[in-house]
């Protein structure tokens, strides 16, 4: 099958804005860096990553007929498991599946991050060939792309889109550099590997992965998931002061705060096209307030 081939439900308003970081590239003073900003790509819940990933996903859970709630404000039942943070499927998530199924209804299991789900790398595969239209229509070509990686899809859905579009014709290789933040960077690596070799089958690439496509970089999550450290605070002011765009302490302040680290030092070079997938998460900032006082 081919990417085209699945079924996909309308939740963006369309391709998401991609501009260019002119302040904070004179500030860097090396690679040109844009961003795209997933952080404003549709109506539902203020945007975000997950929300292009449901588009590929709504679908299936239509088809099978789901009639679990999606959150608390829209009435569901939310439980909080106090077992920490992990990127894997819990007992809880099978408990919770099997209640409502005693209950009577008949839910649909989509893991943290749709990551674990068969469909999850579907939706930033499509934003691999959204990117390519939009370099058509600007005249521009991001060699590199940088985007935060936790429990994987997304980075994976663009590995495999990216490779999709290299063997269809498009002949270009662009680096996709995943910043973990997840704390937990072996057993995210390896989830990255086998989302992306999943979604490239599924889109019918016709070849494995090589491993120089998937690539996880340490040294900007700091030792837990979810806390941020120097870099991050001083990546999200950063990216305040000098673009007025907002990043948050969880996701997008770590891999902010790589992009820089790795145009300081030459490892993206000055000649380079960036280009920073900004997958929103904004909200959490409230959570966080404190770190700025």
């Amino acid at each position: 099958m081919a990417l085209d081939d699945f079924p996909r439900y309308p939740l963006t308003f369309g391709p998401s804005p991609v501009h260019p970081l002119e302040r904070l590239s004179q500030h860097l003073g090396g690679a040109q860096v844009w961003a795209k900003r997933e952080d404003c790509n549709s109506g539902l819940a203020f945007g975000g990553n997950k929300t292009r990933k449901l588009e590929y996903i709504v679908p299936d859970v239509l088809a099978e007929g789901a009639d679990i709630l999606l959150s608390r404000i829209m009435g569901a039942d939310v439980r909080l498991d106090p077992s920490g943070f992990d990127i894997g499927i819990r007992s809880s998530w099978e408990e919770a599946m099997r209640e409502v199924e005693e209950a009577g209804g008949r839910p649909y299991g989509i893991p943290a991050g749709a990551s674990e789900h068969r469909l999850g790398g579907l939706g930033f595969a499509n934003w691999a060939f959204e990117v390519a239209e939009q370099e058509r229509q600007l005249g521009v070509f991001f060699d590199t792309i940088v985007v935060c990686t936790v429990t994987g899809s997304t980075h994976a859905g663009m590995i495999a889109g990216f490779a999709a579009l290299q063997e269809s014709g498009d002949g270009r290789a662009r680096r996709v550099l995943g910043i973990d933040a997840s704390a937990t960077l072996e057993k995210t690596r390896g989830q990255v590997a086998r989302i992306a070799r999943n979604t490239s089958a599924l889109i019918g690439l016709g070849r494995d992965l090589r491993e120089d496509e998937i690539t996880v970089l340490e040294g900007w999550a700091g030792d837990l998931y979810g806390i941020p450290v120097e870099s991050t605070i001083e990546a999200i002011r950063l990216s305040g002061r000098l673009e007025g765009m907002i990043i948050d302490p969880v996701y997008e302040g770590k891999s902010m705060a790589g992009l820089v680290d790795l145009v300081a030092s030459g490892e993206i070079a000055r000649d380079s096209t960036v280009l920073y997938a900004h997958l929103g998460g904004q909200p959490a900032l409230n959570a966080y307030s404190g770190i700025f006082d």
